[in-house]
């Protein structure tokens, strides 16, 4: 195992057992649950807009998952802040893979994009309100 890859190990473990942002926002413009049930890793993210409801200025989320769709929830919640919705829907799995920084086997694909998925389809249905 390369110096790199435990470094990313690392970073996974601590986003798993010190999860960001989780938790609730108070008055949210948006809030989303997803799972994948083909595990059971089931979260929640409450979203918060700028005036001009066009860029992320808050997020939260909660729920339970594996340490992968955990902590990928968690470095999604840091990197989504200050981002607009339209650039949210550009997001795809290689951008979470990249966030990882490890190789996810292709049974846990699922779990590492679960969060990317729950927050794209929150502001699909947020725009189509």
């Amino acid at each position: 195992m390369s110096l790199g890859a435990d470094m990313y190990r690392q970073q996974i473990l601590d986003h798993y057992k010190y999860p960001r942002n989780y938790g609730k926002l108070d008055d949210p413009t948006f809030t989303h649950t997803g799972e994948n049930i083909s595990c059971g890793d089931e979260y929640t993210f409450d979203v918060k807009l700028d005036e001009e409801k066009t860029t992320i200025i808050a997020i939260a989320f909660r729920g339970e998952g594996c340490a992968i769709s955990k902590a990928a929830a968690s470095m999604l919640s840091e990197v989504v802040i200050g981002k607009t919705i339209d650039e949210i829907y550009e997001l795809d799995r290689d951008d979470i893979l990249e966030l990882l920084g490890v190789e996810v086997t292709p049974m846990r694909i699922k779990c590492a994009v679960l969060a990317e998925k729950i927050i794209q389809d929150g502001v699909r249905l947020y725009k189509a309100e």
